[in-house]
């Protein structure tokens, strides 16, 4: 095998190419729960792990539902368990059926139909059905991106160290920079010493759970909002570690939404891209002008990056999860939103948003 040698493309004059958006699809619930039976009648494998993607057609290496958010459909029968994984992608977990435990570096998360709870990077974890049931969760995980990167690392039953700091030299002042992080002109540029840049200040990384008897409970009172109310009746499932990010993860939002009967959302569009998960009711979305029906226990890719859409309940509540990759492009600054359609585009995290008329219509 020759070396691969770099080339050079020439773009003299060139226009941007126009962005090629996936299309919207639905994943239905019979085709769901026809993939649960398939898992759960095989022989228990070594490792535990019954699991499929579910992969965009478009997908390419990194096998997304969206181009940067892998979805797994996960199963373990009564009694079984997982072997213990760790990997370098962060997961946002999901209870479509049963219960169970997941035990995430040593912490115990007892879940229910409907709980929500996250794995940090490089946290060893591992599940577990100790109920009678068969258990059905749906996992959420920047591998996608990871794997188009070529950087996820995966590993199976672990050895598990803990690191130990280097005490030896800490204090030697040939391996500190004596001058630190300053600015450089006046315009606000700072130089750093690659002494800091290999020591960033760390931010604890926890396991946090969301249970849904819990979060149905405040969601149900966006209900009294009314049909004047112009934004979304949904609560952010946050995890403090985000900061100004706004994640459940590093890279993802999690949102749990209910939808009155007979409301219907704004079109508007985001460079993040949203899976729903509808468990509650029925209702359609227009996505670039294609309209698509589901019901509860449908999975949906609803908004491609940059995909105009808006969403309307039917005759019934509808009670859905969203996984965005908005934290993610808040970091990146590269978060455009269009509220409506009509208003300019910004760069949330960057810019000022946009406000509801909330507080016109009931105090919090």
């Amino acid at each position: 095998m020759t070396d691969p040698r770099a080339m050079f493309l020439d773009r003299t004059g060139a226009t941007p190419d126009p962005v090629e958006l996936w299309p919207a699809v639905v994943i239905p619930k019979e085709t769901i729960d026809g993939e649960i039976e398939r898992l759960a009648s095989q022989p228990k494998p070594e490792n535990g792990r019954r699991r499929s993607l579910i992969s965009h057609p478009l997908a390419g290496k990194g096998n997304g539902l969206a181009p940067g958010i892998q979805v797994a459909l996960e199963v373990l029968k009564p009694g079984e368990r997982t072997v213990v994984v760790r990997q370098n992608s962060t997961q946002v977990n999901f209870c479509i059926q049963g219960a169970g435990t997941s035990v995430i570096k040593g912490k115990r998360v007892g879940f229910r139909q409907y709980d929500v709870w996250n794995t940090p990077s490089m946290h060893p974890y591992f599940h577990s059905n100790d109920t009678s049931d068969l258990q059905v969760r749906l996992t959420y995980s920047n591998a996608a991106m990871l794997e188009m990167l070529n950087v996820h690392y995966v590993e199976e039953s672990p050895t598990l160290l803990e690191a130990v700091a280097n005490e030896e030299g800490r204090d030697d002042p040939r391996r500190q920079s004596p001058f630190g992080t300053f600015a450089i002109g006046d315009d606000g540029a700072y130089l750093m010493p690659y002494e800091r840049l290999i020591n960033p200040p760390a931010v604890e990384s926890k396991s946090l759970h969301w249970p849904w008897q819990d979060v149905k409970a405040q969601l149900d009172k966006l209900e009294a909002l009314g049909k004047d109310y112009v934004g979304r009746r949904l609560y952010l499932m946050y995890n403090p570690m985000t900061g100004r990010t706004n994640g459940c993860t590093p890279s993802f939002f999690a949102t749990m939404t209910i939808r009155p009967p007979k409301i219907v959302d704004r079109p508007h569009r985001h460079s993040s891209a949203a899976i729903n998960y509808y468990f509650a009711g029925r209702g359609r979305s227009t996505v670039e002008s294609k309209i698509y029906e589901w019901k509860a226990g449908d999975l949906m890719l609803s908004a491609p990056g940059w995909g105009v859409h808006n969403h309307a309940s039917y005759d019934e509540p509808v009670y859905e999860l969203t996984v965005q990759d908005q934290p993610l492009n808040i970091a990146m600054e590269s978060l455009l939103w269009q509220e409506q359609m009509k208003l300019p585009v910004v760069v949330l995290g960057a810019q000022a948003g946009f406000e509801t008329n909330r507080t016109e219509l009931v105090r919090p």
